[in-house]
C-alpha cells in the first residue's frame, strides 16, 4: 500500500508516522501539512523533524494556512506549543517541497490514478482545495481515510464536534459531497475507546522518542477524562487504512452541520429506520454518496501493534 499522509502534527499525527513506518507491506509516498493542532509552519517543521527522525526520504509540502470560511485556532493545550509536547528539537535540515499540499496531492494522484491511498489526520482543508483543482480526485485515489467526526459520541472541542472537522467544517463538508465511494471515516467513536492506559505507557522504554512527548498528551488527556494515559486518534485511523478488518462499519450519508449554534462542525446522518416504502424522506443528504464510518474496533490489537511500531529501532 503507498500512502499520501495529510497531517497536522501533533503527537498523535506523529504516533500514525509510527505505526506507518513499522508496516511492512506500506510505503509513505508524501506528506502534506495543514493548520490544525499548530499553525501550518510548525506543522510543515514537525513533518520534517519526523521524517529525518523515522529515516522516511519523501517530499513534504506545506498546506493551507487557515480554515475555508473561521478563524484560524490551534490546539497547543494538547500538544504542547511546538506540537510535539516540548520535544520538537533542532530546527530540520531537510526543506520542504515547493508544491503546495493540496497541487502535491492532485499532482500525485494524477501520475499515479487509483494506485494511492489517503490518510488525512487533520483539518480537511487541503483535500478540499485539491477537490477543487481535480474534481476526479475521488476516481483517482485509492482508499481513503479521514480521522474526523463524532456520530453517536460527545465531541471533544465541542460537546457536539471532533476537532478536525470543527476546525474547518466547510472543508469537511466539500469532501463529504465529493463523492468518494471508497471512503472511511474513523470518528471518536472508536478513537475515544481506543485509550491506552498509563500502564501502556509505562512500559515503553524510557529512551523512547514518542514516550517523550506522549507525556503532555496524556497529562492533558489526565485533566481531561479524569483518568491516566491517552487517546491515539490518528494512529488507529493510520491502522484502519492498512488493515480495514481491525474495524467494523455502517454505511451512511453524511454530512457536517454549518450553522448550528451549539453543534457547528458536527458530523450527522439521517440514522431513523424508516421502511422502504415510508412517505417520510431522509432528509440529510440524501443525494450524497455512501461511506463507511467506523463503530467499533479491536483495541487489544491496536495497542499490540502500536506499542510495537513505536518501540522498533
Amino acid at each position: 500500500m503507498r500512502i499520501i499522509v495529510d497531517a497536522d502534527p501533533g503527537i498523535d499525527d506523529a504516533l500514525a508516522l509510527y505505526y506507518l513506518r513499522a508496516q511492512a507491506d506500506t510505503e509513505i509516498v508524501a506528506i502534506g501539512t495543514v493548520h490544525g493542532n499548530v499553525p501550518v509552519h510548525q506543522a510543515t517543521a514537525n513533518a520534517l523533524r519526523l521524517v529525518e527522525r523515522l529515516g522516511i526520504d519523501v517530499p513534504v509540502a506545506m498546506g493551507a494556512a487557515k480554515p475555508l470560511a473561521q478563524p484560524l485556532r490551534t490546539a497547543e493545550d494538547v500538544h504542547g506549543h511546538d506540537g510535539l509536547g516540548g520535544h520538537a528539537g533542532a530546527e530540520p535540515k531537510t526543506a520542504r517541497s515547493h508544491e503546495s499540499a493540496a497541487e502535491q496531492l492532485v499532482n500525485l494522484a494524477r501520475r499515479n490514478p487509483g494506485e494511492l491511498g489517503l490518510l488525512a489526520i487533520g483539518p480537511l482543508t487541503n483535500v478540499a482545495l485539491a477537490l477543487q483543482i481535480e474534481p476526479r480526485l475521488p476516481e483517482l485515489l485509492g482508499d481513503v481515510v479521514v480521522m474526523g467526526g463524532a456520530l453517536n459520541v460527545p465531541g471533544n472541542i465541542t460537546s457536539q464536534a471532533e476537532a478536525n472537522f470543527w476546525h474547518d467544517p466547510e472543508a469537511a463538508d466539500l469532501v463529504l459531497a465529493a463523492g468518494f465511494e471508497n471512503l472511511t471515516i474513523v470518528g471518536l467513536d472508536v478513537t475515544m475507546a481506543s485509550h491506552a492506559p498509563q500502564e501502556w505507557l509505562d512500559a515503553l522504554p524510557q529512551d523512547c522518542y514518542p514516550r517523550r512527548i506522549l507525556g503532555f498528551y496524556a497529562d492533558f488527556y489526565g485533566s481531561f477524562l479524569g483518568k491516566k494515559g491517552f487517546v491515539p486518534h490518528d494512529p488507529l485511523a493510520a491502522a484502519i487504512l492498512v488493515e480495514p478488518g481491525l474495524a467494523t462499519y455502517q454505511e451512511d450519508r453524511f454530512a457536517i452541520e454549518l450553522t448550528g449554534r451549539y453543534t457547528r462542525g458536527k458530523i450527522v446522518a439521517d440514522q431513523r429506520f424508516l421502511a422502504p416504502d415510508s412517505p417520510f424522506g431522509r432528509d440529510i443528504a440524501p443525494e450524497r454518496t455512501k461511506v463507511r464510518y467506523a463503530t467499533t474496533a479491536d483495541h487489544a490489537t491496536f495497542l499490540d501493534q502500536l506499542r510495537c511500531a513505536v518501540t522498533q529501532p
